[in-house]
């Protein structure tokens, strides 16, 4: 944690490790992960709304646990930005993190793969593997997608690459 902001590393501190490797294909042990990975979630959710930080909702999208949807946002210059967020499980999980996907805003910036997986290999991977099994999908949100999108919303709010949700309303409108 060396060399992070003190926000960053008190958020992260309060985030739950998990203590069972296990993956989709691990039968009974994957079920105890699923219910470590909710217990991490949960107070991860918690922790952002007691801080006013409220900024994302997922849940499990099969009974599995294997794909998760939900909705991420970010405001920008007092606009709210809202994205649909999206993943699967790697059946090689924890040891590989998930591919966290913003289908909506494909192809808008280099920072990004095909079908709008965000683009996390230079500064997350290496922490993932050396953290593994003890980050989940909490720890993939906390310093995966939230620095991706601190970074790169902002970027693409002010090329035009996307539009508030009002503004794409009152140009239709015209």
């Amino acid at each position: 944690m060396e060399g992070w902001d003190p926000s960053t590393k008190s958020t992260l501190t309060r985030i739950p490790l998990l203590t069972t490797k296990a993956g989709p294909r691990d039968g009974d042990a994957w079920k105890q992960r699923l219910k470590e990975e909710y217990k991490s979630l949960i107070a991860y959710t918690q922790m952002n709304k007691s801080n006013d930080n409220d900024w994302f909702r997922i849940s499990a999208a099969n009974p599995e646990g294997t794909l998760w949807t939900g909705k991420c946002w970010y405001v920008h210059n007092l606009l709210k930005y809202e994205f649909d967020l999206q993943f699967d499980i790697p059946v090689t999980y924890p040891a590989t993190a998930p591919e966290l996907e913003l289908p909506e805003i494909d192809g808008k910036t280099q920072k990004m793969y095909r079908g709008g997986k965000i683009c996390l290999t230079v500064h997350f991977k290496p922490l993932w593997a050396k953290n593994c099994p003890r980050f989940g999908i909490a720890h993939a949100l906390c310093l995966g997608l939230a620095p991706w999108l601190a970074a790169e919303i902002p970027i693409l709010v002010d090329s035009g690459m996307i539009k508030h949700k009002d503004d794409a309303a009152s140009s239709a409108e015209s």
